[in-house]
């Protein structure tokens, strides 16, 4: 049976009679943000005494946030990168104008446990190193005056916190932005798991009409009772109010939280239709203190619903869309997960231009403006929390995860794009505990939010418990690579189907090794813990998995292992010590592999000729074989200014068997395609 989704169709609370009334003000911000990421001191040890406002931290590191510090001794291999206590202190002098706000300090990812205090007032301690959290430091912050900020940080191994254990290295540091949220005392909470406090579920969208149900929780933090209204105003990318809605009004007392659901509907909606359409509106909810605006969040909303069918796969909007998908980690060399803006807006261009489609955010809670960039550009995401790999029995460790997952969910509730809630990764231990924490996180998730798919990724058995707690399932099969016993997946894809046709099958991991530095030709499957990984044996897989997985759309999803090369500290293997070498770009981001351009021959329609290979400039075999990926309709090769041939190919690789002459060798190929010439030029010396 086809499983059916809306974006949040679960969680409907009881209906609240309230009335229409016009807008009579526009949308504005009321809510303060002042950054807090400049001149932070840093020292990489435990010291007692640090969280006192007048300790001496002059000797300390002077630095910004985002910081980590494992940058360096995470990616170089050795498995020996500094696991422990890291201490950050900033002084910052707030305005007398936030007189009379709710003061909230938030961080948006420190890894792995935040203890956070302020001129010596302890606020709390955050437990998990990839969601944002906040405190509230209103009692605590002096206005108008000097104030110190002290955050004792440890990414040391904690049997009560996930991931235990993982195939990457746990960055420590506050790795993400930092930054003062000052709101009025009437305002949406912030203390929802570090969610928006507004969440807008969708009950039907069809092509003549969408209905949502926007819940907005809110505090009185007043010391007297308010009568209280909800607008709440959609506006399409235009800016034009499609529709709008007013509560009655409603008296909610001191210290007071309260919980509230409007229901609008937008005729002739225009849907989210993934990379095709990826089209936004933004919900906007004011709290009205009478007619005064207290507190206004603003929300992105994309219209949609999503199935998955076991013999048809993926449909958006009653649409069948193939997922093209890769799995991303968040880290660049010589920064750790210490990323600025820019780099991602840089990983999305690179998938952009090899026609990616989906991503899964392996294996945790990445940045706000990861699932910000996938709104805008039409990704479908699979999210996911950091359940790798082992599990601790205890009711510290439970806790834990439902708290990541909570913290998950309700701080991406909002994002069209994620349509996956991940419950884990690759559990090496198929027994009961294992098995009720799965199910408990599953259960989790349809409590929190129905309206979505949850998913767990499996390197054990086909139809295991392991794999069959989730809505859907998804497999990390390595066939050519850790498993020699077939060159792709077609094979297991078409047994497992066969042998449970009602399971929703998806391939959540695969891929290869490459050193962009190490070729060979034709090669045999390496041994995949050596130091030798030629680029050519990725490409060779690639095309196997490629051609199995396009004539098999049961499949819901496929993700390539990796999108980009990660810091995994612990693996000595390929040409760096340090790295798992499996992405199709580099580390850097400088060098796209030549199985880049393999997928973007097949995922794209840009007219482009490749030739592979083109790295291993100094050959000594005369006799060779020219490889070239492209979107052409033919292709003409020339060795040295001379003609070779030309070629035509159903399956976007030509090649051409040469023989190069001792010196330097230029190659051109030069594609047409519908009128139209590009070409590719390289130089492969012979010696």
């Amino acid at each position: 049976m086809a499983r059916f989704r809306l974006l949040g169709l679960s969680l409907i609370l009881a209906a609240t009679s309230f009335a229409f009334v016009p807008a009579v003000h526009a949308v504005t911000e009321v809510r303060q943000q002042t950054t807090l990421d400049a001149g932070w001191r840093f020292v990489r040890s435990d010291v007692a005494g640090a969280e006192t406002p007048g300790f001496n931290d002059s000797a300390w590191t002077a630095t910004s946030v985002p910081h980590t510090w494992n940058a360096q001794d995470g990616q170089d291999g050795g498995s020996n990168y500094y696991r422990g206590v890291g201490w950050y202190r900033k002084h910052f002098t707030p305005s007398a104008g936030l007189a009379g706000k709710k003061l909230w300090l938030q961080f948006d990812g420190v890894n792995s446990v935040s203890d956070v205090w302020v001129n010596g007032t302890k606020l709390g301690q955050h437990k998990g190193g990839f969601a944002g959290f906040r405190f509230d430091a209103t009692a605590a912050v002096r206005l108008g005056q000097d104030n110190v900020l002290a955050v004792k940080v440890s990414n040391a191994a904690n049997a009560d916190i996930a991931p235990l254990q993982a195939d990457f290295t746990f960055y420590g540091g506050i790795y993400r932005d930092v930054s003062l949220l000052a709101v009025d005392p009437l305002s949406v909470r912030l203390g929802d798991y570090g969610g928006p406090g507004v969440y807008v579920r969708q009950r039907a969208v069809t092509a003549a009409s969408a209905d949502i149900d926007v819940t907005t929780k809110a505090w009185n933090n007043f010391a007297a009772s308010k009568n209280v209204r909800l607008h709440t105003v959609v506006r399409d990318a235009a800016g034009t109010v499609v529709t709008e809605n007013t509560t009655a009004s409603r008296a909610v007392a001191a210290a007071t939280g309260f919980e509230q659901v409007q229901r609008l509907t937008i005729r002739n909606p225009h849907r989210w239709q993934g990379k095709e359409d990826p089209y936004l509106y933004k919900v906007s909810v004011e709290v009205l203190d009478g007619t005064r605006v207290a507190d206004v969040v603003t929300q992105p909303l994309g219209l949609r619903s999503s199935t998955v069918d076991p013999a048809a796969g993926f449909s958006l909007n009653g649409k069948h869309l193939a997922l093209h998908g890769v799995n991303a980690h968040q880290d660049r060399l010589d920064q750790g997960w210490a990323v600025p803006p820019s780099q991602h807006v840089q990983d999305f261009d690179l998938m952009d231009e090899m026609g990616v489609n989906a991503l899964r955010t392996a294996h945790y809670q990445q940045a706000q403006q990861v699932y910000d960039l996938a709104d805008q550009r039409g990704y479908v995401v699979w999210a996911e929390i950091p359940l790798v790999d082992k599990v601790t029995d205890s009711a510290a460790f439970r806790a834990n995860a439902q708290q990541q997952m909570y913290e998950l969910i309700r701080q991406n509730f909002n994002h069209p794009s994620i349509a996956f809630w991940g419950i884990g990764n690759e559990q090496r231990t198929n027994d009961a505990v294992t098995n009720d924490i799965l199910d408990l996180l599953a259960k989790q998730v349809k409590a929190e939010d129905s309206g979505r798919f949850s998913t767990y990724a499996t390197n054990q058995g086909d139809t295991d418990a392991l794999s069959s707690h989730a809505d859907v399932s998804g497999y990390n099969r390595y066939y050519g690579w850790y498993n020699k016993s077939a060159t792709g997946p077609g094979a297991w894809a078409d047994a497992l189907h066969a042998k449970d046709p009602a399971r929703e099958i998806g391939l959540s991991e695969y891929g290869a090794g490459a050193s962009v530095i190490q070729h060979e030709e034709n090669p045999a499957p390496p041994v995949t813990t050596s130091r030798w990984h030629p680029e050519e044996y990725q490409n060779i897989l690639h095309e196997n998995h490629w051609k199995q997985i396009s004539t098999r759309p049961f499949l819901w999803g496929t993700f390539v292992w990796n999108m980009f090369d990660f810091g995994v500290d612990s693996r000595s293997e390929g040409d760096t010590l340090g790295r798992n070498d499996k992405g199709l770009v580099t580390y850097d981001r400088s060098i796209r592999k030549d199985s880049f351009y393999w997928y973007k021959a097949n995922w794209t329609n840009t007219p482009f000729v490749y030739l592979t290979s083109r790295r291993w400039t100094q050959r000594t075999a005369a006799s060779t074989t020219v490889k070239v990926y492209g979107t052409a309709d033919s292709v003409s090769l020339s060795l040295n200014g001379t003609p070779v041939s030309t070629k035509t190919s159903a399956d976007h690789i030509f090649t051409w068997p040469i023989t190069l002459k001792p010196g330097p060798n230029v190659l051109t190929v030069t594609g047409t395609r519908a009128g139209q010439t590009f070409t590719d030029t390289v130089t492969w010396t012979l010696t």
